[in-house]
C-alpha cells in the first residue's frame, strides 16, 4: 500500500490529536489550536504535490489509442478499452487526464464531420470581425438549398460539441453510440439537408493578462539611494512569494478568462441565432428537429422566442431525454398545444420501445426509448 505525501505531512498533526483528547481538561487548549491549524490546511493543495505534472500527449496516438474498425477506442498495444484509472489514488490527475483526451476526441469528431459526412464547417457570428471570438456549426452542402427536407441536430449541456451526443459513450462504447454520424448519414441518405448545431461553444478561453506592478520609484521623489533599498527589498519579497508559492502550488494552472462569442453566448441565443440566420432562410419546405436533453429545453426557448416562425416551418421535433419544462419556461397555451401534436420525448426506460411513459407536465408525449440515457 502506498502513502502519499500529504498523508505523511497530516500524520503527526493526527497522531498528536489523538494523544491530547486522551488528556485532561487542560489539555483543550492544545486540542483547539491543532483544530485550528488542520483548518488552514488546504488538502487538495497538498494532494497536488503528489501529482505528475499536468502534461499530456495532443494526439491520439501520443495516448497511444486508436479507433478500431468497429468504431471502438482501443489501447494501440494491448487491445484493452481506455482505462480512467491509470495511476491509482489520483484522481485529480486521471481527470485531467480524461479530459485532456476528450479535447483530442472532439476534435476528431470534427474531422470526421467533414471528411465522413462530408459537412462543411460554417464560422458565427456571420459577420464576425477577425479579431472577434467565432464558433462554429456544420451544414451539407444543399442544407440551404435543399427545397423538400431538412434535419436539424442539437446535442445537450456540458463538455460535448458538435457531432457528440455523450463523450462518455464515445470513450466507453463506440463512435455509432456517441456521436451524430449515424443520424447525419441517414438523413443524408434519405434525402435530408443537415445542420449540427454546436450550442455549448459559447466563449474562448485566454489567460487573464497580467496587472504590472508599479515600481515605486516611478512616482516617489524620495532620494536615489532609499528608492534603491526599497526596490531591492520589494525584488526579495516577490522572490520569497515567488518561491512559496512555487512550492505551496507546484501544480497550479493558468488564470483564464473567459470571452463570449456576440449572440452566441448560451445554447438558447445560439439556436435563436442559427435558426434567424440559417434555418429560417433555408428552402426547405419541412424542417426536423432531433434535439438531446439540454437541446430540448434549447428548441422551447426558440419557441417561445420565434413561435409564428417555428410553427410554419417545422413539421416534427423529436426530443431524447429532454430536460426542457414548460411552465419555468413559461411557454404559453399555443405552444404547448403545437408540442403536443408535433413533439415526442423519448426517454430513459426499462419498458419496450416507444411504450407510453407518464409525464407530469402538459406538452408533448413521453415514450420509451427502450434503453438507458445517452
Amino acid at each position: 500500500m502506498s502513502i502519499s505525501l500529504s498523508s505523511l505531512i497530516l500524520l503527526p498533526i493526527w497522531i498528536s490529536m489523538a494523544q491530547i483528547q486522551q488528556g485532561g481538561p487542560d489539555e483543550k487548549e492544545k486540542t483547539t489550536a491543532l483544530k485550528d491549524l488542520l483548518s488552514r490546511i488546504d488538502l487538495d493543495e497538498l494532494m497536488k504535490k503528489d501529482e505528475p505534472p499536468l502534461d499530456f500527449p495532443d494526439t491520439l496516438e501520443g495516448f497511444e489509442y486508436a479507433f478500431n474498425e468497429k468504431g471502438q477506442l482501443r489501447h494501440i498495444k494491448t487491445g484493452e478499452p481506455f482505462v480512467f484509472n491509470y495511476r491509482e489514488d489520483l484522481h485529480r490527475w486521471n481527470q485531467k487526464r480524461y479530459e485532456a483526451l476528450g479535447e483530442i476526441i472532439t476534435k476528431y469528431v470534427y474531422e470526421l464531420l467533414e471528411k465522413d459526412c462530408n459537412l462543411k464547417k460554417i464560422s458565427i457570428p456571420v459577420d464576425a470581425t477577425e479579431s472577434e471570438p467565432k464558433s462554429f456549426i456544420f451544414m451539407s452542402e444543399d442544407a440551404l438549398t435543399n427545397p423538400q427536407k431538412l434535419m436539424v441536430l442539437i446535442h445537450g449541456s456540458g463538455v460535448v460539441r458538435a457531432g457528440q451526443w455523450a463523450r462518455r459513450l464515445i470513450i466507453n462504447e463506440d463512435l455509432d453510440s456517441g456521436t451524430q454520424i449515424p443520424f447525419i448519414k441517414r438523413a443524408m441518405d434519405e434525402g435530408y439537408g443537415v445542420i449540427v448545431l454546436n450550442p455549448n461553444e459559447n466563449y474562448i478561453e485566454v489567460e487573464k493578462p497580467k496587472i504590472p506592478v508599479q515600481s515605486s520609484s516611478d512616482s516617489s521623489d524620495e532620494p536615489a539611494e532609499k528608492r534603491e533599498r526599497k526596490d531591492k527589498v520589494s525584488k526579495e519579497t516577490k522572490k520569497r512569494r515567488d518561491f512559496y508559492e512555487k512550492y505551496r502550488n507546484p501544480q497550479r494552472e493558468k488564470e483564464m478568462m473567459q470571452l463570449y462569442i456576440r449572440e452566441n453566448g448560451s445554447p438558447e441565443e445560439h439556436a435563436v441565432y442559427v435558426w434567424d440566420h440559417f434555418i429560417a432562410q433555408s428552402a426547405a419546405e419541412k424542417v426536423f428537429f432531433v434535439a438531446h436533453s439540454y437541446g430540448g429545453l434549447a428548441f422551447v426557448e426558440l419557441m417561445i422566442q420565434r413561435e409564428a416562425d417555428v410553427k410554419s416551418k417545422v413539421t416534427a421535433v423529436a426530443l431524447t431525454d429532454s430536460v426542457h419544462n414548460v411552465w419555468h419556461q413559461e411557454a404559453g397555451k399555443t405552444i404547448r398545444e403545437w408540442m403536443r401534436e408535433n413533439c415526442c420525448n423519448w426517454v430513459s426506460s426499462s419498458e419496450p420501445l416507444d411504450t407510453s411513459v407518464e409525464s407530469m407536465l402538459p406538452d408533448c408525449p413521453r415514450v420509451s426509448a427502450g434503453s438507458s440515457a445517452f
